[in-house]
């Protein structure tokens, strides 16, 4: 029976799934709240930045099509092992998990602020993972169709409760404040590290790719589409915010959407974005756990992390790395339960991690551009180098803005070093002694694309070469 392959539409609610979450809509109130409405201009600049990632992803998925790992299995055939294994636990698996735990947490806090039911806060955490992971361990159908409708009632939502604010159709007090408090241009661009948070996680169509019909096609477009749609929604809602709730109040505000909600339609609004709320954190952690689990089966099928990784059910899911992202998703949420100064923090040192795995994804670009200049691409980056330099440069920039306050911007860049100090230790014993390959060695691309294959690992083992 031939498996079922996900259409644009799909393509674009898995794009739109994880970059529209409960932290988004915190890290927008807060963006707004600080400059006023042209945060929506630091938006733009992040959409933009966004799009030059996803564009060179989009040529290495063309370059390498129908490989699980997705950008482990490009940065292994352009810069080797050691940097692969770094960047992938700490870019996307750590860095994942976290802002995942962070979102839940969210949800958490708003459900237990507006339901006042007799459950503890971890307790609507607990639910909710337990429902997606035993949704996921279904397979990529009902992934899809958990994801379609999640994401059209999430975007839905957005778009009437902005469009309500926008045009002063609510039952609340209208605010007059000044559209903006930025006094130059610099202001603005100030934001883009906050608005880079907005527009993270597109990409996680990569690892699914091979279930999507024409992906040469649907892959780059359905992310560049989600990316503007979800600009279009967020710019929406910061007029909305404007006309009813004060700027200040906003950017101090642990839950912004609710107190939007609240002015915006009184006690049914609030409700309303708590139901928000839980439709972001179901689509961040369906894409979170559909897409890390086919990542960690295909890093153990290169032997990069243990082989249970890569055994399936019988719907071809690969099992543990469900259960194992969904536990860790809770362990996490766990940690910042009730501490928005903890969901703050961890959502800027999460940012960091995920930039540092997206300026590897543009330097992929220029190796293997470099390397195999006439190898078959379905999609390139247009106008040659220039487009990834960009999303280099301006990356490298927001991680030096990551914060306006000093000594956190100091406490953020010294947790992510160590954090890598300690992930360059294990990657070198591991890569040395477990793949027994060299460490900063690239591998043959058609070697990493055969590395697909079961029979690829199991003759290595039997020839004594892994272990």
């Amino acid at each position: 029976m031939e498996e079922k392959k996900l259409g644009l539409g799909s393509v674009v609610s898995v794009s739109v799934g994880l970059v529209i979450a409960t932290s988004c809509l915190v890290s927008l109130g807060q963006g707004a709240g600080t400059i006023g409405v042209v945060f929506i201009g630091a938006m733009v600049i992040a959409c933009l930045l966004n799009m030059t990632t996803v564009a060179s992803l989009s040529e290495l998925n063309a370059l390498m099509p129908n490989t699980t790992g997705g950008l482990a299995q490009y940065t292994l055939a352009s810069m080797g092992p050691f940097p692969t294994l770094i960047s992938m636990v700490g870019g996307y698996l750590i860095c994942n998990t976290l802002s995942s735990g962070v979102e839940a947490s969210i949800f958490s806090y708003a459900m237990e602020q507006t339901l006042h039911l007799p459950i503890p806060s971890i307790g609507y955490t607990l639910i909710m993972v337990v429902v997606i992971m035993i949704a996921n361990l279904y397979g990529v159908d009902m992934f899809a169709k958990i994801q379609d409708l999640v994401a059209f009632l999430l975007v839905g939502s957005m778009v009437v409760m902005g469009f309500i604010g926008m045009f002063r159709l609510g039952t609340g007090t209208v605010v007059e404040q000044p559209m903006t408090m930025a006094t130059d241009f610099s202001d603005v661009v100030s934001m883009t590290a906050v608005a880079f948070w907005l527009f993270i996680g597109a990409e996680y169509v990569i690892p699914i790719s091979k279930n999507v019909k024409n992906a040469k096609r649907n892959v780059p477009l359905g992310m560049i589409i989600g990316l503007a749609l979800i600009c279009v929604v967020q710019s929406i809602m910061v007029f909305g915010f404007h006309n009813y709730t004060a700027w200040d109040e906003l950017a101090n505000s642990a839950a912004p959407h609710l107190l939007y909600g609240e002015n915006l339609l009184g006690g049914f609004g609030k409700v309303w974005m708590t139901l928000v709320a839980a439709l972001a954190v179901i689509s961040t952690q369906n894409s979170t756990v559909n897409g890390l689990a086919c990542i960690c089966q295909g890093m153990a099928k290169m032997n990069m992390m243990p082989q249970i990784f890569a055994k399936t059910n019988k719907k071809n899911v690969p099992w543990f790395g469900v259960v194992f992202i969904s536990v860790a998703i809770f362990i996490f949420a766990a940690a910042s339960n009730n501490s928005s100064d903890a969901i703050s923090f961890l959502i800027l040192v999460g940012s960091v991690f995920w930039m540092i795995s997206y300026i590897l994804a543009h330097i992929d670009v220029l190796i293997l551009r470099r390397r195999l200049p006439k190898a078959p691409r379905s999609f390139k980056v247009p106008f040659g180098p220039v487009l990834p330099v960009i999303g280099i440069i301006g990356t490298v920039y927001m991680i030096l803005n990551i914060s306006t306050d000093p000594k956190e911007r100091l406490m953020i860049w010294l947790l992510t070093g160590g954090t890598f100090l300690i992930l360059a230790a294990y990657s070198f014993f591991w890569i040395k002694f477990k793949m027994r390959m060299p460490v900063f060695k690239s591998v043959p691309m058609e070697k990493v694309m055969a590395m697909e294959s079961d029979m690829y690992y199991l003759i290595r083992k039997r020839n004594g070469i892994w272990r």
